[in-house]
């Protein structure tokens, strides 16, 4: 069945495109013009695959919205694409902190959209049987399946956060500088004085439970993931 895409704005000429849009290249949708409407949905309809969510609603800010889903276990890990007329890089930052997995500045191109939303729905390659998986201590991760557990029990990350898992596993042992993890996990190419990363990282560790200890702070620096599971902190 294809991916379904809820649609949070208040412009409801832009609802319409976007619906059109996203319909033709494959998707169903859904959508709402209030934030509250978006929370109702969630709730009792259909859990959709990935919401596009404007930051500028009439009754709640997207910020919010994207905080309550990022704050529910049952709809934490579901992908975030934020639409909005701040371009600042002040504002895409205070989006990623808030949980979004991407962010996208209006006017955009639909095909831009497109693609972003390809990226952050890209699960396992075409005709692949056989999943990839990282045993690393007590953590499994999955690469294909997307899934996380921790002795056995599955973990709920967000796309983003699953980026900034595999980013780790990818690197182990090496210390990353937080500007260095922006560019590869966020495409934030920028020296900017952020607590993305530091916000990003305790959020992972929380929820890899005793897994979240495989990731070291290097202080002044940034963050180092063990290169064996026994390896002691630092």
């Amino acid at each position: 069945m294809a991916d379904l895409i809820q649609i949070v704005d208040d412009e409801q000429d832009l609802v319409d495109t976007l619906t059109y849009n996203l319909q033709r290249n494959g998707y169903r949708t859904s959508a709402a013009l209030t934030g509250s409407d978006a929370l109702r949905q969630l709730e009792s309809g259909p859990r959709p695959d990935l919401i596009l969510l404007d930051l500028m609603l009439p009754d709640l800010p997207g910020m919010e919205i994207c905080q309550i889903i990022r704050g529910d276990p049952k709809l934490q890990d579901l992908p975030i694409l934020m639409l909005t007329a701040r371009g600042e890089e002040s504002d895409r930052i205070n989006g990623l902190e808030a949980g979004a997995d991407d962010y996208i500045v209006k006017p955009f191109s639909i095909r831009e959209l497109i693609l972003r939303i390809q990226v952050v729905l890209r699960r396992c390659p075409p005709g692949q049987s056989e999943s990839r998986q990282i045993e690393f201590g007590c953590m499994v991760v999955d690469l294909d399946a997307y899934e996380v557990t921790v002795n056995d029990k599955p973990v709920n990350l967000s796309a983003l956060e699953f980026r900034l898992l595999t980013n780790f596993l990818d690197n182990k042992g090496r210390a990353q500088s937080r500007s260095a993890l922006l560019e590869k996990v966020w495409d934030i190419h920028a020296d900017v004085q952020t607590r993305t990363v530091d916000v990003h990282v305790k959020r992972l560790r929380d929820k890899l439970m005793e897994a979240g200890e495989y990731i070291h702070t290097v202080r002044g620096f940034g963050y180092r993931f063990r290169k064996k599971p026994d390896e002691a902190a630092n």
